[in-house]
């Protein structure tokens, strides 16, 4: 216990940003939980950030507007950020630092967990397995998520990720094992807070989700706070409770931003595009607190959703968010712009994990397959397409055509879906079939005779090869 814990420092240097500089402290240490009092006598709360002799630096979770120097007041409490766990979190709606605004009664619970969490233990992990539906089919199908997995979704400014994020949260299930959903919005609009509880309300209403919101106006600080409280919930609920835990976080390109704000403030070396050079480290231990545990049951899967300016996948937060990662889901600007929702690039995404969470056992023995004959027949479709652009169509062989066609019907059978339709994966897998039965069979390579036999129409065509 600290010593000091109950001594009241008045010794306010300066405030900058978020941040306020302490001197003449003793006995204070690294991510120490502060209490902030203003001259008025309202609370704040904080975190120290850096110690030097007898300097603190202390970052205000809702930030340093209306303080002054003089007159503010600030007391160590000797522990961690650290917040409550339990199942009282369920079918609740907190700001981005976990405090109810729903109305409701603040959350108690018998234990309280550091936010800054620990990592697992590399020999306690056991390999992601088993899929997590979402229902929504160009994922299921071609990308499918798996209990442990973190995979991203890559968006441009101004496409439907937000929507997508809030139907998957919505929507996915793991087959009638306790599961729920930690969904943590950062930067959002108002206009999008109240849209995601909207969307989410049904689900808040069954006591399966947990909702944290951090709005644009709040103090930047809280975002970096955000997801590690979010975190630190859905592995009580996951390792602690047995439940499948989805842990959603949108957007993370605001809070990276939000890092390079406080990284800024602090007088921290810049790296690319004036981000930290720890934002590497940073981003790996939030992805990285995923997973399932060898001795207990329960799993943490994360989506994280992040916007690419400019669609640049070289920005530093996408490119280092692709090294941690284990896939992605990428949107193409292009389909939206042809109205197609969700406007999913599927040859540019890729979930590494599917293997482990789809075919025989886990979803439906065809899976694999069909899933791996609709990628090929896609790239096939695309180089036929801008090749078409340069020759002109009527220079395309029948068979050049049937391709584009399956392009076509890709788009209409399974990759157009309503915001509110959840698809079982039965009907995923019928819809790519319906779409590579667009070919005749001696293009269908890369499936066996007797799937092809088993799910094809009878009346499909066997037309030679052109």
């Amino acid at each position: 216990m600290n010593p000091w814990a109950r001594l009241e420092y008045t010794s306010v240097r300066s405030l900058r940003g978020p941040l306020l500089v302490l001197d003449r402290v003793s006995g204070v240490g690294w991510d120490e939980f502060a209490r902030i009092r203003m001259p008025d006598g309202r609370l704040r709360h904080g975190l120290v950030l850096e110690v030097d002799e007898d300097l603190a630096v202390v970052q205000v979770l809702e930030g340093t507007d209306g303080m002054t120097v003089t007159g503010t007041g600030v007391e160590f409490t000797g522990s961690v950020f650290r917040v409550v766990v339990g199942s009282g979190w369920l079918g609740r709606v907190c700001n981005g630092r976990g405090v109810p605004v729903d109305g409701g009664p603040p959350i108690l619970g018998s234990e309280r967990l550091p936010v800054a969490g620990s990592p697992i233990n590399p020999t306690r992990r056991m390999p992601p397995s088993e899929p997590v539906h979402t229902g929504v089919s160009v994922v299921d199908g071609l990308t499918t998520l798996v209990r442990g997995q973190k995979l991203p979704v890559f968006s441009i400014p101004g496409l439907p990720h937000l929507e997508l994020a809030t139907q998957i949260a919505a929507q996915a299930h793991t087959g009638g094992e306790p599961f729920c959903v930690v969904f943590a919005g950062m930067g959002l609009s108002h206009a999008d807070a109240a849209a995601a509880r909207d969307v989410l309300a049904e689900r808040a209403a069954a006591g399966e989700l947990v909702l944290l919101l951090n709005t644009a106006d709040e103090p930047v600080i809280e975002r970096v706070v955000t997801p590690r409280v979010a975190l630190t919930i859905a592995e009580n609920l996951a390792f602690g409770q047995g439940r499948h835990v989805l842990v959603v976080l949108t957007d993370m390109t605001s809070y990276a931003e939000a890092l390079r704000e406080v990284a800024t403030a602090r007088h921290d070396i810049p790296a690319r595009r004036g981000y930290p050079g720890y934002l590497y480290s940073d981003l790996a231990s939030l992805y990285e607190r995923c997973g399932r545990l060898r001795d207990r049951p329960g799993s943490v899967t994360i989506v994280p959703v992040l916007t690419m300016p400019a669609g640049d996948l070289t920005h530093p937060v996408p490119d280092l968010t692709g090294y941690i990662t284990e896939g992605q889901v990428v949107l193409s600007a292009r389909a939206h712009g042809s109205g197609v929702y969700p406007p999913v690039d599927p040859l540019a995404s890729l979930s590494r994990l599917m293997r482990h969470g789809a075919g025989p056992g886990r979803t439906r023995d065809d899976h694999l397959d069909v899933a791996a004959q609709v990628l090929a027949a896609l790239a096939r479709a695309r180089q036929i397409r801008e090749l078409s652009e340069l020759v002109g169509p009527e220079a395309l062989s029948d068979i050049d055509r049937r391709y584009l066609a399956l392009e076509a019907g890709f788009g209409e059978d399974l990759l157009s879906q309503r915001r509110d339709e959840c698809r079982d994966m039965t009907d995923t897998l019928d819809r790519l079939w319906r779409v590579v039965a667009r070919l005749p069979r001696p293009e269908l390579t890369m499936l066996p005779a007797e799937l092809m036999s088993l799910h094809l129409p009878e009346n499909h065509r066997k037309e030679p090869r052109s």
